[in-house]
């Protein structure tokens, strides 16, 4: 018990000092963007007509607290970025928090429900293969991995839209119904949201469950045809409880392990699908910010919140493995 609880804060102070370290990243990034806040603030005030001089610049700049030393601001940032404040979009004047709203919640429970879906289907999906010496289940398997790996998910997406479009005059876009978009949460929203997100979740999840299907395969393959398990035959144990009990248990770590990272793949692919699909999400607002209106103070904050997402999920998984395996635990830094 004791190596578990010192097992469990090591690994939550590691988790503290990788987001630190990233917020670092991040707010340095952010920096090094031609042009700090003030002058793409005032140079956006220009196209819309007003007259802007190097004072007012330096005013603003002052005004935003951009004149202070970069180890200050930074402080200032990620302490306001673990109480979940960001301040003011750079070119929107809007304060970040109240402009992500729900939008990156929803998000990330889209990607956490494509990749639940994935799993779901892929480890049972993936040991019968590794198991089955049934040659059609094979391939068959193995051209559905390989096609969802080779189809880009905003291909797939088009598909959809084109073949609702076309046979039921329905488009299939954004996360709500017109009434429900700018409403607030009831029951009735919920369920809205519901009949809307399976299309970005199963868009989302087939590229995710081919790749965890190809892994779950190939670790359970290499499991099989170990010694422990032929032993463990020998014994008289056979069918599902060899299965799980034995080559299952041990394949299963890697994956547990690795859902930090599928979660940040599935991110990844999040705003293009967003853009087709015309979701208002987070997805969407870190394409306008990167690509459109250069607003590093709104990109900052999303990708901040996605990785302190992902470092979360990898506490909780190696958490999950230390209860699964004990030589896990007994191993304070792996």
């Amino acid at each position: 018990m004791l190596n578990f609880a010192r097992f469990v804060v090591t690994r939550a102070i590691m988790a503290m000092v990788t987001l630190i370290i990233v917020s670092l990243v991040v707010f340095t990034l952010m920096e090094l963007v031609p042009g700090d806040c003030a002058e793409r603030y005032l140079a956006f005030k220009n196209t819309q007509g007003s007259t802007i001089s190097l004072a007012d610049i330096e005013n603003e700049r002052a005004r935003l607290g951009l004149d202070r030393p970069f180890l200050e601001r930074w402080g200032k940032w990620i302490v306001g970025a673990f109480q979940g404040e960001f301040g003011d979009s750079c070119i929107l004047r809007v304060n970040i928090a109240r402009l992500l709203g729900d939008k990156f919640w929803l998000s990330l429970s889209i990607c956490l429900a494509s990749l639940a879906l994935a799993y779901t289907i892929a480890i049972p999906v993936g040991i019968i293969a590794a198991s089955s010496n049934n040659a059609l289940l094979n391939n068959t398997l193995r051209i559905l991995s390989y096609l969802g790996l080779a189809m880009p998910n905003f291909l797939l997406a088009l598909m959809i839209m084109l073949f609702s479009t076309v046979y039921f005059n329905e488009t299939l876009t954004g996360l709500f119904s017109p009434e429900f978009r700018d409403a607030p949460w009831t029951w009735e929203k919920i369920v809205d949201l519901l009949k809307h997100a399976w299309l970005p979740i199963f868009i989302l999840g087939w590229s995710a469950t081919a790749f965890a299907l190809q892994t779950v395969r190939a670790l359970m393959s290499d499991e099989i045809g170990k010694l422990y398990v032929t032993a463990a035959a020998a014994r008289g144990v056979h069918g599902r409880k060899l299965l799980w009990n034995y080559p299952a248990r041990h394949a299963l770590g890697p994956i547990v392990n690795s859902l930090g990272f599928d979660l940040n793949r599935i991110f990844n692919e999040l705003p293009i699908v967003a853009l087709i699909l015309t979701l208002t999400d987070a997805g969407s607002l870190l394409i306008e910010a990167l690509a459109r209106s250069n607003d590093q103070q709104l990109a900052g904050a999303i990708i901040f919140l996605l990785t302190a997402s992902i470092v979360a999920l990898n506490f909780f998984t190696d958490v999950l493995l230390a209860v699964l395996d004990p030589r896990v635990r007994k191993s304070i830094v792996r």
